[in-house]
């Protein structure tokens, strides 16, 4: 009964530490502070309870994907350090998979906008 208890400190641990690792990022840090402007939007157009918790997901979901994009990038510079093919490749796809994430963020926070300003049915 202790060892998954132990199991779910210890990861809990090595999370809050790729955290840690996470916010020295300075895209990542951006991507906070772009996080809390929208968050004080949504306050300020009064958004429903919907609009948050799927937005805060969103935004919960590209600060993963950065975290992933983050991790490409310290395997590949280990890897790899010169520069190639292979290196560029799985830095643009994890960069790619960070800007799908944020247009897929602003698309909804955009929505969530326009209809509060009864622009859009949504």
């Amino acid at each position: 009964m202790l060892a998954p208890i132990r199991h779910l400190i210890g990861s809990t641990r090595y999370s809050i530490q790729g955290i840690g690792v996470l916010v020295r990022e300075m895209a990542a840090r951006i991507e906070i502070g772009i996080c809390i402007i929208v968050l004080v939007i949504l306050a300020l157009i009064g958004a429903e309870l919907r609009h948050w918790i799927v937005l805060t997901s969103l935004m919960l979901i590209l600060l993963a994907v950065e975290a992933l994009n983050t991790a490409i990038e310290v395997i590949v510079d280990r890897i790899s350090p010169e520069r190639s093919d292979f290196a560029r490749d799985a830095k643009d796809l994890g960069s790619a998979g960070v800007f799908l994430t944020v247009i897929a963020a602003a698309i909804y926070f955009f929505a969530v906008v326009l209809g509060s300003w009864g622009l859009i049915d949504f």
